[in-house]
């Protein structure tokens, strides 16, 4: 039951992260101009990082409990670092250089997290299967 619940889990963080990453983000930025979408992206991504930290947390807190420490255990706990880094380190740098007008920083952050965004849904897939 309870390892049945981490497969749950681990499918909604999942989920969220195509959610956002193929149709929130898209949408909002060929929705709303360009000084909207930049208010709607700062207030709905933390949600988004804190969310899936607290989740992929919990699935962390399962596979501890169940002693599981096999690969998928390192893989969400890798996911969990990810999204504390993304949330409380890289998020706000992206933040400050596009308030400073330092593209190239902030491109390049940018980059950074999709690329970890990227590396987490192929962790999560993973664990999956």
């Amino acid at each position: 039951m309870i390892q049945q619940t981490s497969i749950y889990l681990t499918s909604i963080i999942l989920g969220i992260m195509l959610f956002f990453s193929f149709v929130v983000a898209p949408v909002t930025f060929t929705t709303l101009d360009e000084e909207n979408a930049r208010k709607f992206i700062r207030k709905i991504f933390p949600y988004y990082y804190n969310v899936n930290l607290v989740i992929s947390f919990l699935v962390l807190i399962i596979f501890i409990i169940l002693k599981t420490f096999s690969l998928n255990f390192y893989l969400i706990l890798l996911v969990t670092l990810l999204f504390a880094l993304s949330s409380f380190i890289l998020m706000p740098l992206i933040n400050k250089y596009r308030d400073e007008s330092k593209e190239k920083k902030f491109k390049y952050s940018h980059f950074i997290s999709v690329v970890i965004n990227f590396l987490q849904m192929i962790f999560l897939v993973i664990i999956l299967i």
